[in-house]
């Protein structure tokens, strides 16, 4: 099925990873997420009530800018009462706008949470659909540390998006607001040479909109490589959060194989390697700060000196002048948005790449693959399993002569329902693959698989998945917790040797630690007595157990007598148990005549090897 191919979109969505996909493009992807998600209603709501809130910040900042006026002319003419009653007034101004401030600040914290919990759900919904997971563990660099762009990159861009679209709507609205203001007053400038007198219509407008697009322009030159460095030490710190995690969960091997010392390189290599990326970026951002931080200096003095030849020559009161200055501020800050966020800026448009990236990756794996020769799957009767000459590739996206792989040594196979059967081979055959094959998640090769129905079906790998959380959610994993009975668990435990744990079902625990791998291994047989599928596959699970462990296992398929059991490996209990029928696997470049598999009467059949 060419749905189920590991590597499907290992040469589609991996060329266009990086930088090849247009801005417009990426954020048409992330509107079209937001616009399906749950959390649409919450977010538009609330978008709803902050342009409100920030259309009551903007009168209440021209009021303030216009109570400037009365206020230092007071000053100038040293009149107390006049003073003291524009203190008033600025204190009723001041207060409605710390009441608006903190009301936006509460509106911008709610919104940047639903969108995070919006893009985080979308991002774990699209990565958690059936099999693809798996697939894009095996895409190339998009597939590496998922962890990373489901939760760090989510964040960000979540947090960077709310807080980068609000400051844009407020200094827009800043803008209007304010370059009526200065246009108004730049009608009175009029600047005297000699004997001739003129006006320029909206001066003090043109001077601030020069003033901010020379900065703009500035930090758009001085600072183009902060996108892609971002993007790179958000990769950089993937990896060294990778590595540190892989060196926790594996202590007890690196410590017994004296391997310290060598793990101790290894991350002090990807420690340098994130270190040269953040020197490469401080250094940009210095850069930076001296557009930035010199235009902000500047500010401090350029609206005086662009108004004062209209101050000067007396067209101007010395309140109509800090009005000015006030609104050129304004107008100033409102246009020079961008400067003043232009890393922060090419940080989201860093992290927007690799979620957009990585969510293409998703959504783009389609159903064709260039592959010469597929297996093809169809359902077989209820109570039979059929192999018709399976040749297994030992590679994704290479002909199984090229690449090597292995067949079924007895050609064409049919299971019958309650069978008891064993498949090994020779030592160079890499068995796994063909329990992937019988999953439907490894579809490299040819023949054809007949397989019963999907719910009759139950496949217990030799590595156990525990869950976090509870013993009786991982116990009923992948079904929820309650889907069975408390006593049924009970037994279920009991019958798998857990007896120690029957007391600690509803413990919340990290049971893939607190148990060791016999024990996790037991869990997923204690499983099949709460589901009692009528096919089990297993790969090796019983291979390194302890015999007392092996031996209770076997206990344990031997109340499910109807069951048909498909063991892939070598197993002298199981064979022991079962006396089961015996299939081989052999390399294709050893290929022989099939010849059917025989068994003396009475005697269980040899294992294979």
């Amino acid at each position: 099925m060419a749905d189920d191919v590991k590597g499907t979109p290992s040469n589609q969505s991996q060329d266009r990873v990086g930088y090849d996909l247009s801005l417009i493009f990426r954020l048409k992807v992330m509107f079209s997420a937001f616009w399906n998600s749950r959390v649409r209603g919450k977010v538009l709501l609330l978008s709803t009530a902050l342009i409100g809130v920030i259309l009551a910040t903007a009168y209440a900042t021209v009021i303030l800018n216009q109570w400037n006026a009365p206020f230092y002319d007071a000053i100038s003419r040293r009149d107390l009462p006049g003073f003291f009653h524009q203190l008033k007034i600025f204190a009723l101004i001041a207060g409605m706008l710390l009441l608006l401030n903190v009301v936006q600040a509460w509106f911008n914290q709610m919104t940047a949470l639903y969108m995070r919990e919006g893009l985080t759900r979308d991002l774990v919904d699209q990565w958690l659909r059936r099999k693809r997971a798996l697939r894009l563990a095996s895409s190339g660099l998009i597939g590496v540390n998922p962890d990373q762009r489901l939760h760090e990159d989510a964040r960000n861009l979540a947090e960077s998006t709310t807080g980068l679209v609000i400051g844009l709507v407020q200094s827009t609205i800043l803008l209007v607001s304010f370059i009526g203001v200065l246009w108004e007053l730049s009608s009175g400038f009029v600047f005297h040479f000699g004997d001739r007198s003129f006006s320029i219509p909206g001066y003090m407008v043109w001077a601030a909109i020069f003033y901010a697009a020379s900065a703009s322009v500035l930090s758009q030159l001085v600072g183009r490589k902060l996108v892609k460095l971002n993007a790179d030490r958000f990769s950089k710190e993937a990896e060294l959060r990778f590595a540190l995690m892989h060196a926790n969960e594996n202590i007890p091997a690196i410590t017994a194989a004296r391997g310290e010392e060598n793990e101790r390189g290894r991350i002090n290599t990807d420690i340098t390697s994130l270190l040269d990326v953040l020197k490469k970026l401080a250094m940009a951002n210095v850069n930076l700060t001296w557009v930035s931080a010199g235009y902000g200096w500047l500010v401090v003095v350029i609206p005086i000196i662009v108004a004062a030849p209209a101050y000067f020559s007396g067209s101007l009161t010395f309140g109509q002048l800090m009005m000015s200055v006030g609104a050129f501020n304004q107008v100033n800050a409102a246009l020079r948005w961008y400067v003043s966020n232009f890393g922060p800026i090419a940080e989201w448009r860093a992290t927007l790449m690799r979620v957009t990236d990585f969510r293409q990756a998703l959504t783009t794996m389609g159903d064709d693959v260039d592959h010469k020769e597929m297996i093809a799957y169809e359902r077989s009767a209820p109570d039979t399993l059929t192999l018709d000459n399976v040749r297994i590739a030992a590679k994704i996206g290479e002909e199984i002569d090229q690449c090597g792989g292995f067949r079924l040594h007895e050609g064409s196979v049919t299971i019958k329902a309650g069978e008891k059967v064993m498949i090994n081979g020779d030592h160079s055959v890499n068995r796994k693959l063909l329990f992937l094959a019988l999953s439907e998640l490894w579809p490299c090769g040819g023949g054809k698989i007949g397989l019963p129905p999907t719910d009759d079906m139950q496949f217990l790998p030799q590595s156990a998945y525990i869950p976090g959380g509870t013993l009786r959610e991982a116990l009923a994993f992948p079904e929820p917790a309650d889907s069975y009975k408390t006593d049924d668990m009970v037994a279920a435990l009991d019958k798998a040797g857990l007896h120690n744990l029957v007391a600690r079902l509803d413990t919340r625990a990290r049971w893939d630690k607190l148990l060791d791998s016999d024990e996790q291994r037991a869990i997923g047989f204690a499983r099949l007595l709460l589901v009692r599928p009528r096919w089990i596959f297993f790969d090796e699970v019983l291979e390194g157990m302890e015999p007392e462990w092996q031996s209770t296992m076997m206990k344990v398929l031997q109340t499910m007598p109807e069951a048909t059991m498909i063991y892939i490996g070598r197993s002298e209990t199981y064979v022991e148990t079962f006396h089961p029928r015996v299939l081989h696997l052999e390399p294709l470049a050893g290929k022989v005549e099939a010849k059917p598999a025989t068994k003396a009467p009475g005697k269980p059949a040899p294992v294979d090897g």
